[in-house]
């Protein structure tokens, strides 16, 4: 004879268990009693728990919720609504998938929760392996020799935009106004707002790349720093005692 889930004795009354385990109070769990519905509610639910939907839910609860009585109402709500549903001790209800096979419902349920969180642990042991692994040797050492050569060129071009800044150019006169001065060094700043505003968006979107890559990474395990940007020069009109010094030269 095939093996029926979610069936079970309280004594020596018969119970449908609903729920194995109540949350926060897993001692116990929530039982109907076929004997106290009507024959039309004991025939539906009986469907329910012999069907493929039934013997495969890990709760018989939720196959009940999506299932109807003749009248059209839903199941589980019914019995809940009709005060149908009884909370009793785990120990106290005997399970009977078959004629000759019976365990009590709190080792049942120990039993279980042991499988689910090795199946749990193996599940993560695997994803970690996969994660380690998955990525060819090959694969890796280009990304990592394509993402060298990006900073290299990127800390380059950054290097080369603050060596050669921008020269003014003084008017027929000779003589640069202070305003003029002023006006060169807020746009040069500008720029350099903009270039600073593109880095930062850069280094956002290398932070997610390397994120998706290998989950959880660290800083700390690069084995490659690029160069230091070298300091960008001071812009703008020389000091006053340099200005001096420069005068008395020529």
């Amino acid at each position: 004879m095939a093996q029926i889930k979610h069936v079970g004795r309280n004594g020596d009354r018969k119970v449908l268990v609903l729920y194995r385990e109540v949350p926060g109070d897993e001692h116990m769990c929530l039982v109907v009693y076929p004997e106290i519905l009507n024959a039309a509610w004991q025939d539906a639910i009986q469907k329910v728990v012999e069907s493929e939907v039934g013997q495969q839910a890990n709760q018989l609860a939720d196959a009940l919720h999506r299932s109807l009585l003749p009248d059209g109402r839903a199941i589980l709500e019914t019995l809940h609504n009709e005060r149908m549903i009884k909370k009793i001790r785990c120990a106290d209800v005997l399970m009977t998938p078959s004629t000759n096979a019976s365990v009590r419902l709190d080792e049942l349920n120990k039993l279980v929760n042991e499988m689910n969180k090795g199946a749990e642990a193996m599940k993560k042991m695997e994803e970690n392996e996969a994660s380690r692994g998955m990525v060819d040797p090959q694969v890796k050492r280009a990304a990592e020799a394509k993402y060298k050569e990006e900073q290299l060129a990127k800390q380059q071009a950054a290097e080369s935009r603050f060596q050669s800044p921008d020269t003014l150019t003084a008017p027929q006169d000779g003589v640069l106004s202070d305003r003029a001065i002023a006006a060169n060094m807020l746009a040069q700043a500008k720029k350099m707002e903009t270039e600073a505003t593109a880095m930062i968006s850069e280094a956002a979107r290398m932070k997610k790349d390397a994120e998706r890559m290998v989950p959880g990474v660290n800083p700390a395990e690069a084995t490659w720093t690029p160069p230091e940007a070298e300091a960008p020069k001071r812009r703008g009109r020389p000091p006053k005692a340099e200005a001096a010094v420069t005068d008395a030269a020529n």
